[in-house]
């Protein structure tokens, strides 16, 4: 085993990386680094048993659906055995059809509130949302091509704001945004977080809409091993598994942990990593030294680039692995009595526009909503009840998750993080009520059960111009060190699961195979 590659981080893109480069190279050893004790990074489920109540429910702490677009995701789950697991919804399901807006009063009555967003020309009739919609897609397709000379990247709302105009932008824009990145539209980049429309935009000669209605460019068609699984997603909106996502990332380490040629090291944090002519060198904070041949790094880019020897941080494209912020996010999971039908409209969830007049300074008036999920809708059936009943109409209860944070300033942790021990419901929990009382139009009855989950630095926000500069990064990569060192994760390509995923099977694609 000459071949020694160490793969630094053990969240989705490392565990993925190390489980393709320990199948395409089965003779090498395999080390992977994770500084947490349990892998899988943000990827978090747990079963919960409600108090009082014969009954069980799933509640996630990171991502918990998938689109079924991602081959790279739909290979693993055949590989892994994960078939039975599945369970998907429909997209002739409400919860697929059915997804809402709220809108802040501050945008004005004749919008405000909870609205569907309309999904078919009669439901656009009846939606006040078409007073935004309607003009800004009529105007986009006749809009000539404004796109400045020489611009190869801007902000998502600056792009939006140009082909679909202002209400557009700041409404729709925002809390798209607010739903997939837990940032500000107008700071991610159009062509990291969007690449499809931008490309739309240049085959239509500067419109969105006019490029989607033409051929694109097909891409290179890859062969993924993925059975029946893409049979088995014919009519899924989304999918999960029925013991949260976390089977998938359970699935990856125990198949690594039965491979003769992998290494699990957990609790361990990588402090430095230096590179000369013929030689790579990891250290560890506990003091262990590894020599391997190659390396992964799979480590958020500030990390890496904290543990980069002097030389390294001199050259220059490794800069670029600071010039995006992140942004962190507490999930709050709320567990109420009753079935869904008795508190919100059967959908997906709905999201939240930026306020018009931005974001706020201080978190002073508490938690400040990104969205919420209706859980209950979608993923019900992973959930255990006496009954045995969990339809929207005669569940026994109703799960829900909340996004707080993002751009807006996270607020002053309560010092109890669950309902666990019933010490009463903090400041916090019962803001937190009430803004979704309102949301609903509805009074909601005390939960059963609460927890908020901390994610701090979660979601990187790719800043315009992040291809290029990930571009020299790689450039460097291949001229200085002939593939010794690979970046990747979502802090380097897309931050969705398929994303991560994807890239760990491309490092061992693309991995050198002398």
């Amino acid at each position: 085993m000459s071949r020694h590659i160490a793969v630094l981080g053990g969240g989705l893109t490392g565990l993925s990386s190390a489980f393709h480069l320990s199948r395409r190279f089965p003779r090498a050893r395999v080390t992977l680094i994770e500084r947490q004790k349990q892998l899988g990074g943000w990827v978090r489920s747990e079963m919960i048993k409600l108090p009082g109540k014969d009954a069980s429910v799933v509640l996630e702490a990171g991502p918990r659906t998938l689109r079924p677009n991602a081959n790279s995701v739909l290979e693993l789950i055949n590989l892994l055995g994960l078939k039975d697991q599945v369970i998907t919804v429909p997209k002739t399901s409400e919860a697929a059809k059915s997804r809402y807006l709220y809108v802040p009063p501050a945008y004005g009555d004749s919008i405000s509130g909870l609205q569907r967003i309309p999904t078919s020309i009669l439901s656009a009739l009846r939606s006040p949302l078409t007073r935004i919609l309607g003009p800004a897609v009529l105007q986009e397709v006749f809009k000539f091509n404004n796109k400045p000379d020489g611009l190869k990247d801007e902000s998502v709302d600056a792009f939006l704001r140009r082909r679909f105009g202002d209400g557009f932008a700041q409404v729709f824009g925002s809390a798209l945004i607010h739903g997939i990145y837990a940032a500000n539209s107008r700071k991610i980049g159009i062509r990291s977080a969007f690449p499809g429309m931008w490309d739309a935009a240049e085959r239509g000669w500067g419109s969105l809409i006019r490029g989607e209605l033409m051929p694109g460019k097909k891409p290179a068609q890859q062969d993924y091993e993925t059975g029946d699984i893409v049979q088995l997603m014919s009519g899924a909106s989304v999918y999960s598994f029925k013991d949260g996502l976390q089977a998938l990332t359970n699935a990856l380490e125990e198949h690594l942990v039965k491979q003769g040629n992998v290494e699990i090291l957990r609790g361990a944090t990588v402090s430095s990593i230096d590179i000369q002519s013929a030689k790579v060198e990891v250290n560890l904070e506990d003091g262990t030294s590894l020599l391997p041949s190659h390396v992964t790094s799979a480590l958020p880019t500030h990390l890496l680039y904290r543990a980069l020897s002097p030389s390294l941080r001199s050259l220059k494209p490794f800069d670029h692995l600071l010039a995006n912020p992140t942004s962190s996010v507490h999930v709050v999971n709320i567990v109420f009595p009753g079935p869904p039908s008795t508190l919100h409209p059967a959908g997906f969830g709905y999201l939240i526009p930026r306020p018009p007049q931005g974001y706020p300074s201080t978190s002073d008036e508490g938690p400040s909503i990104l969205g919420t999920v209706f859980d209950a809708c979608s993923l019900g059936a992973q959930d255990t009840t006496s009954s045995g009943k969990f339809g929207y109409t005669d569940a026994e209860f109703t799960k829900l998750t909340v996004m707080v944070g993002g751009p807006y300033p996270l607020p002053k942790l309560p010092s109890q993080l669950s309902s666990d021990n019933d010490t009463g419901t903090p400041d916090y929990i019962q803001n937190i009520l009430k803004q979704l009382s309102t949301h609903l139009s509805r009074t909601l009855p005390a939960p059963i059960y609460w927890r908020i989950q901390p994610n701090q630095d979660c979601i990187p926000t790719l800043l315009p111009g992040h291809g290029e500069r990930m571009t020299e990064l790689r450039s460097l990569l291949a001229e200085k060190f002939g593939g010794r060192l690979q970046v990747v994760g979502a802090g380097v390509g897309g931050v969705s699961v398929g994303d991560c995923v994807e890239a760990g099977r491309k490092a061992a694609l693309e991995a050198p195979s002398d």
